[in-house]
């Protein structure tokens, strides 16, 4: 089911402080900020060669990065995104699995618009997981072996 890490989303209280930070002090190319209106949160993805680094910082006060940044005031690790070939076909395995999809089940759109879903945190031991949809053969998903 799962396929290579798409990202690693931190969170940050300001947006432009940690971009400027992962620029200038780790001489990373940094893309401009993103609004995601839908989702509550502006982004800025890191590029890296084998994966990304996406910063999530706060737009409005319903954002649930707020609630994040209450108790993590200097940021964190937010949540790790993995690419999956079959989105539907992923989120039923796992319903079926007992694992909680979060929202109403179905997919949004992402930063890279693309659909993703979010996992419970409390199901993955601790850690907020998203799954993209892929669509790019070249970085197709691997089958666990059980």
């Amino acid at each position: 089911m799962l396929g290579r890490i798409n990202h690693i989303a931190i969170a940050v209280p300001d947006i432009a402080a940690a971009s400027a930070t992962y620029r200038d002090t780790l001489g990373a190319k940094v893309s401009a900020p993103q609004p995601l209106p839908e989702h509550g949160v502006t982004v800025v993805f890191i590029e890296l060669p084998n994966t990304k680094v996406e910063l999530l910082e706060p737009l409005g006060d319903a954002s649930p990065i707020s609630a994040f940044l209450a108790k993590n005031p200097d940021g964190g690790m937010h949540h790790i995104c993995y690419e999956v070939d079959d989105l539907p076909a992923a989120r039923d395995q796992l319903l079926k699995a007992g694992a909680r999809v979060l929202g109403n089940g179905e997919p949004k759109i992402g930063a890279h618009g693309k659909p993703v879903l979010f996992l419970h945190p409390k199901d993955f031991f601790g850690t907020l997981i998203e799954l993209e949809q892929c669509t790019d053969a070249e970085h197709s998903s691997v089958t666990l072996e059980r």
